[in-house]
C-alpha cells in the first residue's frame, strides 16, 4: 500500500542510533494507536451493549403486550377491543425485537469481532515484542562489555571462546528479536487502517440490513393498522380532553354548592334539618372506654339499616351491628364535656351507645332517624308490614364496602327517590356487583326460609352412614366416614394440598348456574352472624386431593367433613375479601322424596380463596383425565377378553373339525372290503355291517354339514 512507513529490517544488524531514533517514533505511534483504538473499543462496546438492551427490552414489551390479557385490573373490565389492539401490538413489537436480535448478532461478528481482535491479539503482540527486544539488547550490550574488558597480557583462552560465545549468542538473539518487532510493526501499519475501516463497514451493513428487514415486515397492512391506531388514540384524547373540561366545571360546581357544607355547623338557615328522614348515614365518634376514667372517640363511619344501627371504619370490608335500634329510646347527652353527643338505649335499657356527632344538624337529623325508624316499625298496624321489615333487616345487616359506581350514585338527587322495597338489599350482594344477580329474584337462588347452618353438617354424612349399615359389620362414624373403606385414597392420590380454613356457615340453596349463588350465600351468612353476634368459628384443615375434599381437626386429625369431588358443582371466591370462598355441592337422595339436595358452604381461609378454588378446579381435572384413563383401560381390557374368548372358540371349532375328519377317515377305511387291517390280516364285513357303516357315515357327513 503506498504512503506506509517501513522500518528499515536490512539495518537491524548494524543497529546504528538513526535506527533507534526511527524505531521510537514509530512506538510513540503504537502508544497512540493503542489509545485510540481504546477509545474506539469502548465507544463501539456502548453500541453493541445498547442494542442488546434494546432487543431485550423489546422483547419483554412483546411479553407484557402478551400478558396483558391475564391481568386483573379491579376498575379495567373485559376490555376485548383493548386486548386485541395490544395483541396485534405485541405481534408486530415482537418481529421488532426478532429484527433486533439479527441485528445484535451481526454487530457482534462484524463490528466487535475485528476491533477486538486488533486490540487482543495484534497491540498486544507488540507489547511482548518489545519486552523480549528490550531484554535482547541489555543482554548483548552486557555481553559486548565482558568482551571489551578482556585482557591482552593475560589471555585465557577459555574465558575468551565463553566471552566470544556469548556475544555471539546475544547479537543473534537481537538480531532476530529486531527482525521480527521491525516487521510486526510494518504490519501494524496495515492492520490499524483494516482494524479501523472493518468495524464501521460491519456496523454500517448491520444496519442497513435491519432497516431492509424492517421494510420487509412492515408492509402496507401495518401501516394502515398504525394508522387507524393513531385515529383511535386521537379519538381517546378528545373524549379525555371533553371528561376533563366537564369533571373540572362538575368540581367547581360542587365547590360552589358545598361551601357551607364546610364549616363544622353550618347555619340552619342556609341547611335546614331535616326532620322525615328514614335513614342516616355519617361520621361519628362513639364513647369507648380504654380504661376506668379515659375514653378513646375514634371517628367511625355510623349508618342504619333497616332496623339496626351499623358501624363500619376505614379499611374493613363491611359493616358491623352495632346495636338494635327497634324500640328504642334516643335523646341528647352530655358527655367528658363534648359537644353534639347523644345517646341511644335498647328498649330493654341492657344497652346504650353514646355518639358524637360532627354538627348540631347531624345530632338532631340522627335522633329523628332513629325516632322515625322506631316509630314506623313498632306503631304500625299490619303485622306482616313488621315481619317485612324485621326480614330486610336481617337482608341488609352486612353492607359491603360500595364501589365506585356507588358511591358515585349516592350523590346523585334521585337516589333519595328511590323505592325500598324489602328485597333491595340483595343488590349489595358479597362483594359482588354482577348484573346477573340484579336481574334474578333472590328466591331463584336461595331456597325459601332456608336455615342457616353455622356448625359443620355434612349432607353426605347419611350416604356414608347408609353404607355402613350395608356393611353390616362396621360402626357408623359420626363424622360422616364410611369406616376404612377410603383409608389409603389419599396417600395414592396425585395432588395433596391443605389449607387453613374457618367455617362461616352453611344454607340450601336452588340455583348452581352462576357464582352469584355463592356471592348471595356469603352477604346472607355474615347478615346473620352480624345480626345475631355470632363471632365464634371452628377453624380446620382443607385438605384437596383428586378424589374428594376433607376438613381435618387440627388437634386431633379427625376428619369433620368429606365432600366426594364429584359432587362440587360450583366454588368461587370473594370478590373483594378474597379471603372468603365458598363452593356447592350436590347430593342425590339428601330428601325424604327422594329429590337431590344443594348446599352452599362458606369458610373463611388465611389464603387466598382464588387459589383453593383453582386447586378444587385442578383436583377435578386431575379425576376426569384419570376417570377417562380408567375407561380407557377397561375397555381395552374388555376387548381383549373377547378376542381371547372368540380365539379360544375358534381353536375349539377347529379341534371339533379335525375330530370329525379323523372320524370320517377311519369310517371310510373300515368301510372297504378287503382292506387289510394294521397287522396285515384282511378284515371281512358283512353286507348288514357294511349297510350300517354307509348309514354311519352319511350321518356323520350330514352333522359335518349342518355344524
Amino acid at each position: 500500500m503506498p504512503g506506509i512507513d517501513k522500518l528499515p529490517i536490512e539495518e537491524t544488524l548494524e543497529d546504528s542510533p538513526q535506527t533507534r531514533s526511527l524505531l521510537g517514533v514509530f512506538e510513540e505511534d503504537t502508544a497512540a494507536t493503542s489509545s485510540y483504538f481504546s477509545q474506539l473499543f469502548r465507544a463501539m462496546q456502548r453500541i453493541y451493549d445498547a442494542q442488546n438492551e434494546l432487543s431485550a427490552a423489546t422483547h419483554l414489551t412483546s411479553r407484557l403486550l402478551k400478558d396483558y390479557e391475564k391481568q386483573r385490573f379491579p376498575l379495567g373490565g373485559d376490555d376485548e377491543v383493548m386486548s386485541s389492539t395490544l395483541q396485534q401490538f405485541a405481534k408486530v413489537i415482537d418481529e421488532l425485537s426478532s429484527c433486533h436480535a439479527v441485528l445484535s448478532t451481526q454487530l457482534a461478528d462484524a463490528m466487535m469481532f475485528p476491533i477486538t481482535q486488533f486490540q487482543e491479539r495484534d497491540l498486544r503482540e507488540i507489547v511482548i515484542l518489545k519486552e523480549v527486544f528490550q531484554i535482547a539488547s541489555d543482554d548483548h550490550d552486557t555481553a559486548v562489555n565482558r568482551y571489551s574488558r578482556l585482557s591482552k597480557r593475560k589471555e585465557n583462552e577459555k574465558v575468551k571462546n565463553e566471552v566470544m560465545e556469548d556475544v555471539y549468542t546475544s547479537r543473534k538473539k537481537q538480531h532476530e528479536t529486531i527482525m521480527h518487532y521491525f516487521a510486526s510493526l510494518n504490519m501494524l501499519q496495515y492492520k490499524k487502517k483494516m482494524a479501523l475501516l472493518e468495524p464501521l463497514l460491519g456496523y454500517m451493513q448491520a444496519q442497513i440490513s435491519f432497516f431492509k428487514l424492517g421494510s420487509e415486515n412492515l408492509t402496507q397492512q401495518w401501516e394502515e393498522f398504525l394508522t387507524n391506531i393513531g385515529t383511535s388514540v386521537q379519538n381517546v384524547r378528545r373524549e379525555m380532553d371533553s371528561d376533563a373540561e366537564a369533571t373540572e366545571q362538575a368540581i367547581q360546581d360542587m365547590k360552589a354548592a358545598s361551601d357551607p357544607l364546610y364549616m363544622p355547623d353550618p347555619d340552619p338557615n342556609q341547611i335546614p334539618v331535616n326532620r322525615n328522614l328514614t335513614r342516616q348515614r355519617s361520621h361519628a365518634s362513639p364513647d369507648s372506654k380504654t380504661g376506668l376514667v379515659s375514653s378513646a372517640w375514634d371517628r367511625q363511619y355510623f349508618f342504619t339499616q333497616g332496623g339496626n344501627l351499623m358501624s363500619q371504619s376505614r379499611g374493613d370490608v363491611a359493616g358491623g351491628l352495632v346495636m338494635d335500634i327497634d324500640n328504642c329510646s334516643v335523646m341528647a347527652v352530655d358527655c367528658d364535656d363534648r359537644r353534639f353527643c347523644f345517646q341511644i338505649t335498647a328498649f330493654d335499657g341492657k344497652k346504650a351507645v353514646i355518639l358524637q356527632a360532627e354538627s348540631r344538624k347531624d345530632c338532631e337529623e340522627w335522633i329523628a332517624t332513629i325516632n322515625n325508624i322506631s316509630k314506623r316499625i313498632y306503631l304500625s298496624e299490619n303485622p306482616e308490614e313488621i315481619a317485612a321489615r324485621v326480614n330486610q333487616s336481617a337482608l341488609e345487616a352486612v353492607t359491603p364496602s360500595p364501589s365506585f359506581q356507588q358511591r358515585h350514585e349516592s350523590f346523585r338527587p334521585s337516589t333519595q327517590g328511590r323505592s325500598k322495597t324489602g328485597r333491595s338489599g340483595s343488590q349489595c350482594s358479597a362483594g359482588s356487583e354482577s348484573p346477573a344477580l340484579s336481574s334474578l329474584s333472590l328466591d331463584s337462588l336461595v331456597a325459601p326460609d332456608t336455615p342457616i347452618q353455622f356448625d359443620i353438617i355434612s349432607p353426605v354424612s347419611e350416604e356414608h352412614t347408609s353404607e355402613a349399615k350395608s356393611g353390616a359389620q362396621g360402626r357408623t362414624n359420626p363424622f360422616g366416614e364410611s369406616g376404612g373403606t377410603k383409608s389409603e385414597e389419599s396417600e395414592d392420590s396425585i395432588l395433596h394440598q391443605l389449607f387453613i380454613v374457618r367455617f362461616l356457615g352453611s344454607m340450601e340453596v336452588k340455583a348452581t348456574e352462576s357464582a352469584d349463588v355463592i356471592y348471595e350465600t356469603m352477604r346472607q351468612i355474615l347478615a346473620a352472624r352480624a345480626i345475631h353476634n355470632i363471632f365464634r368459628m371452628t377453624e380446620s384443615h382443607l385438605l384437596v386431593t383428586c378424589e374428594c375434599l376433607k376438613l381435618v381437626d387440627p388437634q386431633t386429625q379427625v376428619t369433620r367433613l368429606r365432600f366426594p369431588l364429584s359432587s362440587v358443582v360450583l366454588c368461587a371466591s370473594h370478590r373483594e375479601n378474597k379471603r372468603l370462598f365458598g363452593f356447592v355441592l350436590t347430593t342425590a337422595g339428601g330428601r325424604e322424596d327422594g329429590r337431590p339436595v344443594t348446599v352452599c358452604y362458606v369458610f373463611e381461609s388465611n389464603n387466598d380463596g382464588e387459589k383453593i378454588c383453582d386447586s378444587v378446579g385442578l383436583a377435578k381435572q386431575i379425576a376426569l383425565h384419570s376417570e377417562m384413563d380408567r375407561k380407557a383401560t377397561q375397555k381395552q381390557r374388555d376387548l381383549d377378553k373377547a378376542k381371547e374368548k372368540q380365539e379360544e372358540e375358534l381353536h375349539k371349532q377347529k379341534q371339533i373339525e379335525k375330530d370329525l375328519e379323523e372320524q370320517s377317515r377311519l369310517i371310510a377305511a373300515s368301510s372297504r372290503p378287503g382292506q387289510p387291517a394294521a397287522d396285515g390280516q384282511f378284515l371281512v364285513l358283512s353286507n348288514s355291517q357294511s349297510e350300517d357303516s354307509d348309514a354311519g357315515e352319511e350321518g356323520q357327513k350330514k352333522g359335518e354339514s349342518d355344524a
